[in-house]
């Protein structure tokens, strides 16, 4: 591995900490805020559906624009951006002392954290060759996840602690509460430091590039070439969303987990998902295609989530959680290294921007969909989605035999 894409995953490694450090208090930490200032608890789980969509919104929303900014100023700014603007959301969200300095942290957050993904993926395509492109997007992915999955371990041991203080600035409140925020502000702020001195450049820009910027192509243009591969983007994180948001419902209306039981699902997930991005699609970059994977992944995850709609023994289930995660890291990688693939370098960060969007609107819809055929049956969710993401994986099977699939270069 090149020593600059080291940095970059160490770098998305403990971003993903800090990230992981918040989920287990967001939920407590706006419980509390919301009751104090008087709001009915049957109005707490809406301040927290919000707080949750209003930072998936400013992705979906920016996304884009800041993968279109890498390239034109450069990945390293715009990673170096997004990771200190989320450092400066989390101490918001240290010190926030009502409910609407929890929406400044969401919003601040959200905005800057846009910049991130797509820049760190884009840095990846510039620094691999097509060869080597999936490897790169699988570390990537693998580096972002054992982030995610460790980072709550921690956040619980943080806000279990007793730390014994409290101090006000005016409207400003940091005590015990605050301490997960605090410290994923920290390994934010060590974070880009490291970047600035070790991270190299990797995007010759148009100052320096002999790219014309007239090579640049529109949305529109961005869209329409991409189309087919945003939509499986789209699929497969409306598929993974949509588990990750019934899964608790379904498992204790149907085997009565408690936060034991679902606590270890969620880990095996994770770890499913960032082992294997990183040793299986490494170990088949190069010797399988792009398309056979992403047929297999999606193969998998339908499956999994049928026959998970249908299990009556509990002991299965974690069988087909693993399985179903390891679909998902067959696809992810695969996708994000087409989209790359399918672009110039004068577009690629705006075409991995545009992917993330669409993930966006996947992790959105998904959760939505699925409370909605969960009020008509327990399995449907699964049982349903699991059908459509079987389809797909035939279809992009189909697909793949046909030469108009081959991923050619735009821009």
């Amino acid at each position: 591995m090149k020593k600059h894409l080291f940095v970059l995953f160490v770098c998305l490694f403990v971003v993903n900490i800090g990230f992981g450090i918040t989920l287990p208090a967001l939920t407590f930490y706006t419980e509390r805020l919301a009751l104090e200032e008087g709001v009915s608890g049957g109005a707490v789980s809406i301040h927290v559906g919000l707080l949750t969509s209003i930072y998936a919104a400013m992705q979906l929303i920016l996304a884009p624009i800041w993968g279109r900014f890498s390239d034109r100023v450069g990945r390293k700014p715009l990673l170096v951006l997004g990771i200190a603007g989320y450092a400066v959301a989390q101490v918001i969200f240290g010190v926030a002392s009502n409910l609407w300095l929890l929406y400044l942290a969401r919003i601040v957050g959200g905005a800057f954290s846009a910049a991130t993904l797509p820049a760190a993926a884009a840095y990846v395509s510039d620094s691999t060759t097509d060869k080597d492109r999936n490897r790169g997007m699988a570390w990537l992915g693998t580096a972002a996840s054992l982030g995610v999955v460790i980072g709550p371990a921690l956040g619980a041991l943080l806000a279990r602690r007793d730390w014994h203080f409290r101090a006000e600035f005016g409207h400003l409140v940091a005590d015990s509460f605050s301490i997960p925020f605090f410290a994923a502000a920290a390994l934010a702020l060590v974070t880009v430091l490291f970047a600035i001195k070790w991270l190299p450049e990797s995007h010759l820009t148009n100052s320096t590039s002999t790219v014309s910027v007239s090579t640049k192509l529109g949305w529109r243009e961005l869209v329409k070439n991409l189309r087919p591969l945003l939509f499986l983007a789209f699929l497969g994180q409306f598929g993974l969303a949509l588990f990750e948001a019934m899964f608790v419902l379904f498992a204790s209306a149907r085997f009565d987990f408690g936060p034991l039981e679902v606590g270890v699902v969620f880990v095996i997930c994770g770890l499913v998902m960032a082992v294997f991005q990183g040793l299986l699609v490494g170990y088949l970059s190069g010797r399988i295609s792009e398309f056979p994977q992403i047929m297999a992944g999606f193969i998998l995850m339908g499956l999994s989530l049928g026959l998970l709609a249908a299990t009556q023994i509990s002991e299965t289930v974690f069988l087909l959680v693993g399985s179903f995660a390891l679909g998902m890291a067959l696809i992810a990688p695969n996708l994000s290294a087409l989209v790359s693939k399918r672009m110039d370098r004068s577009n690629t960060g705006a075409a991995l921007g545009i992917q993330s969007m669409a993930n966006n609107l996947g992790q959105s819809g998904g959760p939505i969909v699925g409370g909605a055929l969960f009020v008509f049956s327990v399995g449907m969710p699964f049982l349903l989605t699991g059908g459509l993401l079987l389809v797909t994986g035939l279809i992009v099977g189909w697909q793949a035999l046909l030469p108009s699939q081959v991923g050619r270069k735009v821009g």
